[in-house]
């Protein structure tokens, strides 16, 4: 089927809320090829340990593109440990200029409690404003109703699970089967 015909696969929000010395890091469930809800209960969000560091990761995209990621991520933690910042900018580098890995499609958001960044494969590694970030379909949802949460009496998780639920009512690839992780500093 060319490429422009196919209908493409859709339905991911992450999004990753620091406050309060914590961070959170929460995914909805929905997976949907066109029109279609694929599934409803994957598990977009991971917590990955590397040399006793805990690492939480979400990504958006094509989960066996993700998955090779995140195991990049991993061994360049491995090389450089208790360095997340520098292990992601070595693998936004790998991921811009690797003929392979440039055809990977997905995004990553990871945290060790300290750093949160944004991974993209046109080699960025963002630190967001804020103290939010997030990626996917209803990414843009979630991170504004997360913002407009953050100045409230509300916890990073409150304010995660609650943006979540926004993004999930205007977001027709978003659902409210939320995996959360968190990091505690």
């Amino acid at each position: 089927m060319p490429e422009q015909e196919f209908p493409g696969w859709h339905g991911t929000t992450i999004l990753a809320v620091r406050k309060g010395g914590e961070v959170v890091l929460a995914g909805d469930g929905q997976v949907s090829l066109g029109q279609t809800v694929i599934k409803g209960s994957a598990r977009k969000v991971r917590r990955l340990n590397s040399g006793g560091q805990e690492i939480l990761a979400g990504f958006a995209g094509s989960t066996a593109d993700a998955f090779t990621l995140l195991e990049r991520l991993e061994a360049r933690l491995e090389a450089r440990p208790g360095q997340l910042a520098r292990a992601a900018i070595d693998l936004a580098k790998d991921w811009r200029t690797d003929k392979y890995l440039q055809k990977l499609e997905a995004m990553l958001i990871v945290t060790d409690g300290t750093d949160l960044l944004v991974i993209t494969g046109a080699g960025d590694v963002l630190s967001p404003e804020h103290d939010v970030a997030a990626i996917g379909s209803g990414g843009n949802y979630a991170l504004a109703a997360a913002r407009a949460l953050m100045d409230s009496d509300m916890s990073a998780e409150e304010i995660a699970c609650k943006a979540m639920a926004i993004a999930a009512d205007i977001c027709v690839y978003t659902n409210g089967r939320l995996t959360l992780e968190k990091l505690e500093g």
